[in-house]
């Protein structure tokens, strides 16, 4: 029990719940400048907005008392809180390979370990945020052997633990076991260990066959994504946002912008024009507009080519961690410029990022059990495992959904 007490200061010292925070911040945009509220300890969260305010104005006179229209409240909620998993396995005997299990053999393994959870961990929420439960789009069938084209390969990681799903319900668990990103193809398994290829014939680009992280098929799991948030349902969004119809209110619909006509060399003006549309029919301040590195290289070589008419504001912002910046002016007013991995080519969002809030019960946390250990270890005949579990309780609102926009249906990459 000695060692099992000093595993359990060690993982308090070097995996304090700071540290797991600022990770995760650090690697994801909307997690980064979104407002945060750490207090959603579960259940229902209620979403209260104005669907109507108060309307009544005559002119020449005073209006009847029969006509004076009141403002409308509306009660919307989240009944149930979204939830997301990440795990780190430690073998003992990779730890005691450095003396005992102490200190100093687990420092040297656990700095890497928790960078590549939290990039996986980043990639999960991140996509679920932006663009729903799905992470990749089949291009091309899948075959018997378990092969299929994938949109957004570099999205693939090996080893995954994911399920393909269709439109027609069907879906099936497997694991990705191996990646060619010059030709797009995954191959998925059917168990962990890689031995044996998973049957995907029966899925295929015309039943609009999708990737999903394990659980999040599943309706259920999901988190709500910006992406059928801001799309109205006739674009391709959800019907009903927090429990009401987006049709019933003004204020549950966000701008949509058919972005069907753009081009390489017209989408920077199209850009901004789309932006004034959302300000001037949002009445909100959204000057954010995220986009993929294919749409923002194409904003970027319009920039050049037309210094005469746009400029950029600032020196361009990369950061690190997984996005850029660049504030461009231009007549039509000025502009922050996103890009992000975790966009597809075929969206851009138009934001007011006031308007957009992280609830959550104590944002990221370690597991810790009854007994007060933070790991849960594992005896098996080739020796002891130690699990070490992270999980994140809440949920991306959109609290002002008129405020912002979208543009839906781009053509690239080109």
């Amino acid at each position: 029990m000695a060692t099992l007490q000093n595993f359990s200061a060690m993982l308090n010292q070097y995996i304090p719940n700071s540290l797991l925070r600022e990770a995760l911040i650090k690697r994801d945009y909307f997690l980064s400048n979104c407002k945060k509220d750490n207090n959603w300890l579960g259940g229902t969260l209620i979403v209260p907005f104005e669907g109507a305010r108060p309307s009544t104005v005559k002119i020449g006179g005073l209006p009847s008392v029969a006509n004076i229209r009141q403002g409308v409240y509306v009660r919307g909620e989240i009944t149930s809180q979204p939830e997301a998993w990440g795990s780190l396995k430690f073998f003992e005997k990779d730890l005691i390979q450095h003396g005992k299990v102490n200190e100093q053999s687990l420092v040297k393994l656990l700095p890497g370990e928790i960078d590549s959870l939290m990039g996986y961990f980043k990639n999960s929420l991140s996509l679920q945020f932006t663009n729903g439960a799905s992470f990749m789009a089949l291009n091309v069938d899948g075959t018997s052997g378990g092969v299929a084209g994938v949109l957004r390969i570099e999205r693939a990681e090996l080893g995954a633990n994911v399920v393909i799903k269709d439109n027609n319900s069907n879906a099936l668990q497997g694991w990705i076991g191996a990646i060619n990103v010059n030709t797009n193809l995954i191959t998925l398994y059917s168990d962990a260990a890689l031995t044996t290829v998973l049957d995907i014939s029966a899925f295929t680009v015309a039943q609009a066959a999708k990737i999903f992280f394990d659980g999040s098929e599943s309706a259920s799991n999901q988190f709500t994504s910006l992406k059928a948030s801001l799309l109205s349902a006739a674009n391709g969004g959800s019907t009903n946002l927090y429990g009401q119809a987006k049709t019933a209110y003004p204020y549950l619909q966000s701008i949509n912008v058919n972005g069907a006509s753009w081009t390489s060399t017209n989408i920077l003006e199209k850009s901004l024009d789309a932006m004034i549309a959302v300000r001037n029919k949002g009445k909100g301040m959204a000057d954010k507009i995220v986009c993929s590195y294919t749409v923002f290289g194409y904003i970027l070589a319009q920039l050049q080519a037309e210094k005469g008419a746009f400029r950029q504001a600032s020196d361009m912002k990369a950061n690190q961690y997984g996005w850029t910046e660049v504030n461009i002016i231009g007549p039509k007013g000025q502009a922050t410029f996103v890009a992000i991995q975790e966009m597809d080519d075929t969206e851009m969002f138009i934001l007011d990022m006031d308007a957009i809030t992280i609830y959550s019960n104590g944002f990221i946390r370690k597991r810790v059990g009854p007994d007060g250990l933070m790991f849960y270890t594992i005896r098996q005949t080739d020796g002891y495992q130690y699990i070490v579990d992270i999980c994140f309780y809440g949920d991306l609102v959109l609290e002002r959904p008129s405020r912002c926009g979208i543009v839906y249906g781009l053509p690239f990459p080109a």
